[in-house]
């Protein structure tokens, strides 16, 4: 068991990281109404391991911290991030593809007010819903699902025996 958590903390901690290098490398398309962040690919793994659900909702937190994110975008950006992952993590025996699904929709559902009643911005909630939101499908399901085609055949040597089996 001691081996199992271990392993489990390092891949969390490998997730977390690499989520923040891609979000301050790509800083600018990563925030805003209209935002892009390539990081959120990394969404997808909770198909492959439980490990990834912390990875990035720690990941998106210091992502948001390191970047200066107001309060409530760092409050509140974890969460539709943490939600996310864990109904991915609960979908990933139905489908492989509806994986990507809950990160999109948290995110295109939290993000708008975040952007709204944090930064100040004056654009109606349901256009930065349609904006954030063809972001995180870009991102997520897009690169997200390539990165899960990639991944697949070495999934059990990457994350070990709890990886998915396809």
């Amino acid at each position: 068991m001691k081996n199992i958590t271990t392993k489990m903390t390092a891949q969390g901690a490998v997730i977390a990281a690499v989520y923040v290098v891609l979000t301050l490398a790509f800083a600018p398309i990563s925030f805003g109404a209209v935002q892009f962040r390539i990081s959120e690919a990394l969404c997808i793994l909770p198909f492959f391991t439980v490990a990834a659900v912390p990875g990035v909702s720690i990941g998106c937190l210091l992502a948001n911290i390191l970047a200066g994110a107001a309060l409530p975008d760092i409050i509140f950006g974890t969460l539709a991030t943490l939600i996310g992952a864990i109904i991915s993590y609960r979908l990933r025996s139905v489908s492989k593809w509806l994986v990507c699904v809950p990160p999109i929709l948290a995110n295109a559902i939290i993000i708008p007010f975040v952007l709204k009643f944090a930064y100040g911005m004056t654009d109606l909630i349901p256009y930065m819903m349609l904006t954030v939101g063809i972001g995180e499908v870009l991102a997520v399901g897009v690169l997200g699902n390539l990165l899960m085609l990639a991944l697949e055949p070495k999934s059990s040597f990457i994350f070990g025996n709890e990886a998915r089996a396809c």
